[in-house]
């Protein structure tokens, strides 16, 4: 009996220890001649969406979020996750702001992952965004 309570925790961490996979992923692309463009969604409660599109280690990414519609308190941020990455974000808007400029630390592909939080993500709220994204 104690051998499979310490099976099923070890399962159960190795589960919580997990990677999260993007539910939606969308690739972005830029007309040709252009170095930024608009793109737009929805988010719905604790699901999230990565914009990806690639870039050069040196570059600058301008990305801004701005909320359209809620049926929550719109509470929807943006995280850019670099090549590679599990989940660790090199700029967090949820802390740091819903606009940032960052330099890119490395090439490859890059994740605007967007995302709700608090009551809206736990209540299952719709918000609709659009986020400005340029590299330069």
């Amino acid at each position: 009996m104690k051998t499979k309570i310490v099976l099923l925790a070890a399962i159960g961490f190795g589960y919580l220890a997990a990677p999260s996979l993007a539910q939606t992923k969308s690739e972005v692309q830029f007309a040709p001649g252009n170095f930024g463009t608009m793109v737009n969604g929805a988010v719905i409660g604790d699901e999230y969406i990565d914009y990806m599109l690639g870039a050069k280690a040196g570059q600058e990414m301008f990305v801004e979020l701005t909320v359209d519609d809620s049926n929550g308190n719109g509470t929807v941020y943006f995280n850019i996750l670099p090549p590679g990455s599990m989940g660790e974000a090199i700029y967090n808007g949820s802390i740091n702001g819903n606009s940032t400029t960052v330099e890119l630390p490395a090439d490859g592909q890059y994740a605007i992952r967007v995302y709700q939080m608090g009551n809206d993500a736990d209540t299952g709220k719709t918000s609709g965004f659009h986020i400005d994204i340029s590299i330069q």
